[in-house]
């Protein structure tokens, strides 16, 4: 698919959508860097962005490339993992000033995203040069940050220009690979939680990007071996892929098709890490193992013959968890669903029984974890890793208790209300 066709669109879609996506140009190809000159002919003051690693990688020759165009640059300090809390943007912020036309951001999730949510709160286009095929946020209008100790996914802008050069692609870390591999394969359930909020929640659904997406999925899947190879035409493949998932966001304004209840259970083992300094595998890694979790509940909801009862809930229980499982984040967490008032909906179980046919038909369309695992080995990721780095009690809490993380209904949802109290998933 050739994603221009996919930018500067206005596309009336049978969902009741225009579709549209702002995006002026996407590369990925070899060479790709070589064109950052010309695309910067109308900017003047711009302010280039990484982190140690990205500028070793590619952020010297961009430098190089711009000339006196660029009249600050800011480089995160340190190898380790950039975290995007309040500091990373207050210091990005700090580096903005008036004359400021244009920010190019040099790397990947963590560098995309706060160039695009900075960007956006300061009203300023934005290029990212992409140095992993890690993740699918490069085309999204969304950005995730950590606000208080929670992953927090705000509104933002699509950036003006994506730069994906093969040459750098080819040659970024594994693991990155792999997380967008993982990120990619994710989309079996996010997708699947989609269709099921359809049902349960009367959810806005749209056919095209849903397709859009599994098509991508479709795409990638049996890629795993060459991209552990570095087969050039697989990490084109795969990182076009991403992109795409991307502008399919873009095109309805939200993270929807692309992030259900594995990117829950990931931003979850991503925030205790956080709170407890425990390890934690890359975004997309922890997406590709969760979503085997999320194919175990849906098996195990498929044995149901039709619902009975719903879980009691215990506010003060629950609290008492929430306080436990994510210390000082808990209060915002309580806050934020108490908000929402989904724990006090008693009506789901009428809604279970009265569509427990078409429900089951959704949640069987998905692979089954077997598969999922499968197609993880391709790129050698093992699920018995995930089951020891984390252990059973630190899973087992997420598949309770990420869904609260998030305003979207998935399945982890009818698996704590059908479940909750009375069985345990088999791991």
């Amino acid at each position: 698919m050739d994603i221009r066709n996919l930018l500067n669109v206005n596309r009336n879609c049978n969902c009741g959508k225009l579709h549209s996506c702002d995006i002026k140009d996407v590369i990925v190809e070899k060479g790709a860097l070589n064109q950052l000159t010309n695309l910067t002919q109308m900017y003047h003051n711009i302010l280039l962005v990484a982190d140690q690693n990205t500028y070793d990688i590619c952020g010297k020759e961009s430098q190089m490339l711009l000339r006196n165009k660029v009249v600050d640059v800011l480089v995160y300090e340190g190898y380790d993992i950039l975290v995007p809390n309040e500091e990373a943007i207050q210091k990005l912020s700090d580096n903005v000033t008036d004359k400021t036309d244009l920010i190019i951001g040099i790397g990947s999730g963590v560098l995309n995203d706060l160039c695009k949510y900075v960007s956006f709160i300061k009203k300023l286009p934005y290029f990212i040069i992409a140095t992993a095929p890690s993740m699918d946020g490069y085309a999204s209008n969304a950005a995730a940050m950590i606000i208080e100790n929670m992953k927090i996914t705000y509104e933002a802008h699509v950036p003006s220009v994506i730069i994906a050069d093969v040459d750098i692609l080819k040659n970024a870390p594994i693991e990155l690979i792999k997380s967008g591999y993982g990120d990619i394969i994710g989309k079996y359930s996010s997708l699947n939680d989609w269709k099921l909020s359809r049902i349960v929640k009367n959810e806005y659904f749209c056919e095209y990007v849903y397709d859009l997406t599994y098509q991508m999925v479709k795409s990638t899947e049996e890629l795993g071996s060459r991209l552990l190879e570095r087969d050039e035409y697989s990490i084109k493949t795969l990182m076009e892929a991403l992109i795409i998932v991307g502008i399919a966001m873009s095109f309805i304004g939200n993270s929807r098709p692309a992030s259900g209840s594995e990117h829950h259970l990931s931003h979850y083992f991503e925030v205790v890490g956080l709170l407890n300094h425990e390890p934690y595998f890359l975004h997309g890694i922890d997406v590709a193992y969760s979503t085997i979790i999320t194919a175990k509940l849906r098996k195990e909801l498929l044995e149901i013959d039709i619902p009975k009862q719903i879980a009691e809930f215990s506010k003060n229980k629950w609290e008492k968890e929430i306080h436990t499982i994510y210390s000082e984040a808990g209060p915002g967490i309580i806050n934020f669903q108490n908000s929402l008032g989904w724990y006090e909906d008693r009506n789901k179980l009428k809604i279970y029984m009265d569509h427990w046919k078409e429900i089951s038909q959704v949640l069987s369309e998905t692979p089954d974890s077997e598969y999922i695992i499968k197609i993880l080995k391709q790129v050698k990721l093992s699920y018995d890793d995930f089951k020891s780095l984390y252990g059973e009690e630190k899973i087992k809490d997420g598949i309770w208790y990420a869904k609260d993380l998030k305003n979207r209904y998935t399945v982890l949802w009818m698996y704590y209300d059908l479940f909750y109290g009375s069985k345990s998933l088999s791991l």
